[in-house]
């Protein structure tokens, strides 16, 4: 098999996959709200991802208090424009549903999944977000634990506000065929 550098046309009128392609992160949104029932959309597919063992070990909190939105940008670096979204989810991790041992930092990557699947779905929807980053940094937990009065079961992972796009945005190519190896990793030169 040869790992082809274009999209094969047959590729290309799959909304699907093109959604993916042509997602962005978005940081400006029109004052035009989020209904209730593009955010069961996105829910139901955050929900759909993967997780180790199946304990999905999700939680979401839907923020569309405007004080709180204000509150949640003025606490994290980088999530201001949570200010502006008319909506915002906290993906947080449920210690309760994590698994034991060497595997219990596996919450990490089934969180991962269902923030990239809010991001998809919202895309594949008309709206766009943006992941902002909370977890590790306590700094940036504690705030948001005080805010959103999060138990200390929940680990606040990230944020993710959603809105109507401000502008298009285009999506950038991403593609670096030099990151791609083919049966071996070919850094060390040894392919």
């Amino acid at each position: 098999m040869k790992i082809k550098n274009a999209i094969p046309d047959k590729y290309k009128t799959n909304e699907a996959y093109m959604s993916i392609l042509s997602r962005v992160s978005v940081r400006r949104y029109t004052d035009q709200p989020v209904s209730s029932d593009q955010m069961s959309a996105i829910l139901h597919a955050a929900m759909s991802a993967p997780s180790g063992v199946n304990k999905q070990p999700w939680e979401f909190i839907v923020v569309d208090n405007r004080e709180l939105l204000s509150q949640l940008a003025d606490a994290l670096p980088y999530a201001k424009m949570t200010a502006d979204a008319p909506v915002a989810i906290v993906v947080c991790g449920n210690r309760e549903r994590f698994l034991d041992g060497v595997d219990d930092v596996l919450w990490e990557q089934d969180l991962s999944a269902a923030s990239e699947n809010i991001l998809l779905a919202a895309h594949a929807i008309g709206l766009g977000g943006v992941w902002t980053c909370i977890y590790p940094h306590e700094e940036r937990i504690s705030p948001v634990r005080s805010i959103l009065n999060i138990p200390d079961n929940l680990i606040p992972f990230n944020l993710i506000p959603i809105g109507y796009p401000e502008k298009g945005h285009a999506p950038m190519d991403k593609w670096h065929p030099e990151r791609v190896h083919q049966n071996r990793c070919s850094l060390l030169g040894h392919a």
